[in-house]
């Protein structure tokens, strides 16, 4: 007698992609609280035991989730910061709307990433994204003063005042009390107001 298999086959060519894909959505959609390893096997279409080859428990998934979106901006900060030839506030400006562009697009993964950040028993792996990520406008600020271009001062401090700046708009529009489309539309003038104050010029 031909022994049947007891699971169905699997289909993906990557499971922990599938799974990690399977589990946005269901962030996305339903709120952190819905997810399990259970559900996103079933609809991933893979057996009960497969999810554990890749995660653990569900913190092990939170903290994937988190990493994978850390890279994913970061990715992106990347790309807007490697522009040559652009002055200190393009440069900025191009950060800025490569942040709040992210921001707007995943408003609930931006808000895992930055509860899992501070969990106290995230991966070394996720706090280095993190680091990488405020790195991507730190290193901005660190070349600017050197160039003369902006007041001296701790890079990380002032990186800090910027970073502020930018999430609360992502706050903002999170909440609903702002448009996204406002709030992208008018992103030159902020850079221009947190660089340059509120002084008369």
């Amino acid at each position: 007698m031909v022994r049947m298999p007891t699971s169905r086959p699997y289909h993906h060519g990557d499971l922990r992609a599938a799974l990690l894909r399977s589990a946005e959505r269901t962030l996305r959609e339903k709120g952190v609280g819905a997810l399990s390893l259970r559900e996103l096997a079933r609809e991933t279409g893979v057996s009960h035991a497969a999810p554990g080859r890749h995660f653990k428990d569900k913190q092990a998934l939170l903290d994937a989730l988190a990493l994978d979106g850390y890279e994913r901006m970061n990715q992106a900060l990347a790309a807007a910061g490697d522009r040559p030839g652009l002055s200190f506030e393009e440069r900025m400006t191009a950060l800025a709307r490569a942040y709040l562009g992210f921001a707007v697009e995943h408003p609930e993964l931006l808000e895992l990433m930055f509860a899992r950040k501070h969990h106290p028993d995230s991966s070394a792996q996720l706090a280095a994204a993190v680091d990488q990520s405020f790195g991507s406008f730190t290193a901005l600020i660190a070349d600017a003063q050197e160039r003369g271009e902006i007041v001296q001062g701790d890079p990380e401090h002032i990186t800090l005042v910027a970073a502020a700046s930018l999430h609360g708009l992502a706050a903002l529009i999170a909440s609903c009390a702002l448009e996204a489309d406002e709030a992208l539309a008018g992103l030159d003038e902020h850079v221009r107001l947190l660089l340059h104050g509120l002084r008369p010029r």
